[in-house]
């Protein structure tokens, strides 16, 4: 038994083979997967695969990354998140990466309504209760101080949520636990590259882990390079045990108890 607890098959070119990927999932033990919103104008996409679908489950929310999009205010989040099978916010955060070759030239300072949006995302999370999905590329050190500033400590009252797809230091990893965060891992943890990586998923707490694929990207070895999707995840978790000196199958329940009790809306 595994979960996908962050995916895109509402993207092109996974939604045109949903069949066989569906018979995949079945094969390879998968059952369940979380559909992720990164825009507004695909959130209805993204929530009615949620809704004919058994084992999918969706967000809502506005990539950080994303410009020239619909900018979600706080009443179109909790909108959103009032829909059945909606059960966490985002994906948000926020994306430095690459900043000044991307962005043309432009500076931090210039990327505040990257912070504003990521800020809207929060204040929803705690307003409805739902878990955040943080994604955070070379902005650790603001998604961290945005999370506190906002109030998401880790104590009561908190949303909570998973840095998904995590790719950064056992130092950040740190932080994020200690404001109550889960970490997700994907299939970069398989990747040559990834030694540093691994190291961390060795350090996280068996009660905060999830795995993904975040797909179709990012698919791991030995699919690394090709079209990836939720029936690749126990490639994730063969890894993970391997690093963690047990089965990928106690991996894969214990990450989908995980997912289970971080998204509780996915019980009901």
């Amino acid at each position: 038994m595994y979960t996908d607890s962050h995916c895109h098959l509402n993207f092109p070119e996974l939604m045109s083979q949903l069949d066989s990927i569906q018979q995949a999932m079945v094969a390879a033990q998968v059952t369940r997967a979380m559909v992720i919103c990164t825009t507004m104008e695909k959130f209805d996409e993204v929530h009615n695969l949620a809704m004919a679908n058994d084992n999918m489950w969706a967000t809502v929310g506005v990539h950080p990354d994303n410009e020239g999009v619909r900018e979600p205010n706080l009443q179109d989040l909790l909108d959103g998140a009032a829909r059945p099978k909606v059960v966490a916010i985002g994906e948000t955060g926020l994306d430095y990466y690459q900043m000044d070759e991307r962005k043309g030239g432009r500076t931090v300072a210039d990327m505040e309504w990257q912070r504003e949006r990521f800020r809207t995302h929060i204040r929803a999370a705690r307003q409805t209760g739902l878990p955040l999905v943080i994604h955070t590329r070379q902005a650790s050190d603001d998604t961290i101080a945005i999370l506190k500033e906002e109030g998401e400590t880790g104590g009561a009252g908190c949303a909570g949520g998973v840095f998904h797809c995590f790719t950064e230091s056992q130092e950040v990893a740190r932080a994020a636990l200690d404001l109550g965060f889960y970490i997700s891992l994907s299939g970069i943890l398989t990747f040559k590259t990834a030694a540093e990586l691994r190291e961390v998923a060795k350090f996280v707490p068996d009660d905060r882990l999830l795995i993904e694929t975040d797909s179709p990207y990012l698919a791991p070895v030995p699919y690394r390079g090709k079209l990836n999707n939720p029936s690749y995840v126990p490639f994730v978790a063969k890894l993970l045990g391997e690093l963690r000196g047990c089965s990928s199958e106690a991996i894969g329940e214990l990450t989908t108890l995980n997912f289970l009790k971080l998204f509780a809306k996915t019980t009901n």
